[in-house]
């Protein structure tokens, strides 16, 4: 079963931030928002253990549980253990640095052999409250994380995870799995292989305004061609595109700032929200099964919500391809 198939609609939520990423966020804080992203009809919710060292996870699962279970599709992710110890260490997450240091403090272990997986998925149900998954990711076995080693771990999800899911999915138990990755080229690797076959891909921060020119050059014709679509996380580049000041989970480094800075002016000229254009752009291109922005403020839904309904002038996409800030080859809403 395709991952757009499972879909209720083009709007997901991404509750990474939920996991305290980069703030303590109170825990009605977090209830609300879940609450704001259902009321505003979104019904598909990807989380993680990796977010909070579980705390994303417990807290949509408080919320979901008052919901029927038939009325929404879950995800969750593979590749992180997370013990009932505390971490005494400071943990190593490579580029992400201290990412959810307001999170739980638990200790991590990464790993992605097949036990390690079943373990996971154990895991995360019990911390969700819920009795099954829709669609499971395997999470992070790339170079941000792992820098040389990456292959290894890519390997070791290859003969492990991969398995165990393409396993799970043909028992029914799951109804889809993919890589869920902050870069192209574990997917590319993956598309490659003859088996396991996954049925989509969460691809964060790479299918955005500020950064898909590499996305287009392999990674989507392929997908394209072997009918496998894409679930576009991080659609505001890490919150640079929604006023915020991170790109990469990173202060935004000038280029970034001045890149940012030409697209705002130029949706201004046009009347358009910048959030607006991030979204609808991501969408546009005809792998993009849906788009899963996160937020910690119930606000910020309705935003989401209104942003990817927004009219958006032709002219201003004829202006965006005009100026150079999106690849030539970038589909664009009306053709443009």
């Amino acid at each position: 079963m395709g991952i757009t198939s499972l879909l209720p609609g083009r709007l997901g939520f991404g509750t990474a931030p939920l996991g305290n990423m980069f703030r303590a966020i109170p825990d009605d804080e977090a209830r609300a928002t879940v609450e704001a992203a259902w009321d505003h009809g979104i019904r598909y919710f990807d989380t993680a253990p990796f977010y909070g060292a579980g705390l994303a996870e417990s807290r949509l699962g408080e919320v979901l549980a008052t919901k029927p279970r038939d009325s929404y599709v879950l995800s969750t992710k593979v590749g992180r253990v997370i013990l009932d110890e505390h971490e005494t260490a400071t943990p190593d997450f490579g580029e992400k640095g201290g990412l959810f240091e307001h999170g739980n403090p638990n200790k991590i272990v990464h790993e992605w052999t097949a036990e390690a997986t079943e373990r996971s998925i154990e895991d995360s149900l019990k911390r969700l409250g819920t009795d099954r998954l829709d669609i499971v990711w395997v999470h992070d076995i790339a170079q941000d994380f792992h820098g040389d080693q990456w292959l290894q771990k890519f390997e070791e999800a290859r003969t492990g995870a991969f398995r165990v899911l393409s396993r799970l999915r043909d028992e029914g138990v799951i109804k889809a799995w993919g890589l869920g990755v902050n870069k192209t080229e574990p997917i590319e690797l993956t598309l490659a292989l003859d088996e396991p076959r996954p049925d989509g891909f969460l691809l964060a921060g790479r299918y955005t305004l500020l950064d898909h020119g590499h996305a287009l050059q392999r990674l989507l014709p392929t997908a394209q061609e072997q009918g496998v679509d894409m679930v576009v996380g991080g659609p505001y580049s890490s919150g640079i595109l929604a006023g915020g000041t991170h790109f990469e989970y990173q202060e935004a480094p000038a280029e970034i700032v001045e890149r940012v800075g030409s697209l705002k002016s130029l949706a201004q000229r046009h009347g358009v929200s910048i959030k607006a254009a991030a979204l609808q752009f991501s969408l546009a291109h005809p792998a993009t099964a849906a788009v899963i922005p996160g937020a910690t403020r119930p606000g910020r839904i309705a935003e989401d919500t209104a942003a990817l309904n927004e009219t958006i002038p032709a002219a201003f996409w004829t202006d965006l391809r005009a100026t150079g800030l999106v690849s030539p080859t970038a589909p664009l809403p009306h053709n443009a």
